[in-house]
């Protein structure tokens, strides 16, 4: 007899929409036709089995510095029992680096590769079927990774250059765009090409005063204070020809470089609610300040980004909480449009001995879990030293 969600195709295969302990058994197939048999097809047997499921899947993201530990965990059930890989998405058929899985199938990367950045995948695969997750993970501590899906807008003797930037590698990046005509002679090295900075927070930006029936090549480099990012991939365009009411453009201005010094005199005094930082604005600056921001490290470890938004009309900032016996540094930059100065001098801090509890609520959440620790009541410190 046939059962609800179960069906006959014109070749003979039966169909059955969902399985269940309805459809377990033996079946066997009898073809016949006007003549009559030749008897059942021998018999087949229809078990029922569980497709993988995940038992802990990985977060969806994870941040962790260059340099450290970072296991990222996954584990999955079935009938029959799945066998877990991982994936890295976009990278088949390269290394891996120092990343393995470990045998509780948990990825493992010790320590952590700034080319380990990126998505990653858990795959649990079984006769029956096959289940991915997917989690991020972002390397912090690196110079910036190469920008993305760089496209060109030709225009009457310029291009307008646009793309999506790539990871910072946790600290502020700038851009600059690069070009230079393309000639017959063989390609240049990059510098030999022209840049232009691009303003503070910009992803595109009008290049003019190019030559009329030229082609030329663009590629956009991204850094940060630790360096110089991978170039991006060179794309061609040639702009087009003067319109025919347009006169031929103005020389090119000359370029003024600007000039700014780094924040003067920073300082830090204890309080009841945390310390206090206080410091002077630059004292050469030929544009107007944007703000500025504020990195810590802790027991001489890597710079973090502790306040990336400081208005440039202030001139003290108070950290609310730190952890008990550790050494602390501070240091400010300062921005003007796209540019950003060298670091003041650096202030530390020392809170050995003393007893302080965790305020999560203070301080960016990126970042590590030491740093986040902080003050819910009055803190004291044993010393500061300027």
């Amino acid at each position: 007899s046939q059962l609800p969600g179960w069906s006959m195709r014109p070749d003979g295969s039966i169909v059955i929409a969902t399985g269940n302990d309805d459809a377990l058994g033996l079946y066997t197939c009898t073809p016949y036709n006007s003549y009559g048999t030749a008897g059942a097809s021998r018999p087949t047997r229809v078990l029922l089995k569980d497709p993988p499921a995940f038992t802990v899947r990985p977060k969806e993201e994870y941040f962790q510095e260059v340099g450290r530990e970072l296991v990222i965990p996954c584990a999955a059930h079935g009938d029959p029992s799945p066998t877990i890989t991982w994936v890295k998405v976009g990278s088949a058929g390269k290394s891996w680096g120092s990343a393995r899985v470990d045998g509780n199938s948990s990825l493992v990367f010790q320590p952590l590769g700034k080319e380990q950045h990126g998505l990653w995948q858990c795959v649990a695969t079984s006769t029956v079927a096959t289940v991915r997750a997917v989690t991020s993970v972002h390397v912090l501590g690196t110079s910036p990774h190469a920008v993305t899906n760089v496209s060109v807008l030709p225009l009457p003797l310029a291009a307008n250059i646009s793309w999506e930037p790539g990871f910072d590698g946790g600290y502020f990046q700038r851009f600059s765009v690069w070009y230079t005509p393309l000639v017959k002679h063989p390609p240049r090295a990059h510098h030999d090409w022209l840049s232009l900075s691009v303003p503070a927070g910009a992803q595109h930006l009008l290049v003019e005063n190019l030559q009329p029936d030229t082609s030329y090549q663009f590629s956009i480099l991204a850094q940060n204070k630790l360096g110089s990012g991978p170039f991006s991939q060179i794309v061609t365009s040639m702009p087009r020809g003067f319109p025919v009411t347009t006169v031929p453009p103005e020389p090119p201005a000359v370029t003024v470089p600007v000039l700014l010094s780094p924040p003067r005199a920073l300082s830090a005094n204890a309080t009841a609610r945390g310390v206090l930082l206080r410091w002077e604005p630059p004292a050469r600056r030929s544009t107007a300040l944007s703000g500025y921001a504020l990195e810590l490290r802790q027991d001489r470890g890597a710079w973090e980004v502790l306040d990336r938004s400081i208005p440039s009309t202030k001139t003290q900032v108070l950290v609310p909480g730190l952890i008990k016996d550790a050494f602390y540094e501070f240091r400010l930059v300062a921005f003007a449009g796209s540019y950003i100065s060298d670091p003041s001098n650096t202030v530390n801090v020392s809170t050995a001995g003393m007893e302080v509890y965790p305020s999560r609520t203070q301080l960016p959440g990126l970042l590590p879990q030491p740093v986040l620790a902080g003050v819910i009541g009055g803190i004291c410190f044993l010393s500061v030293a300027v």
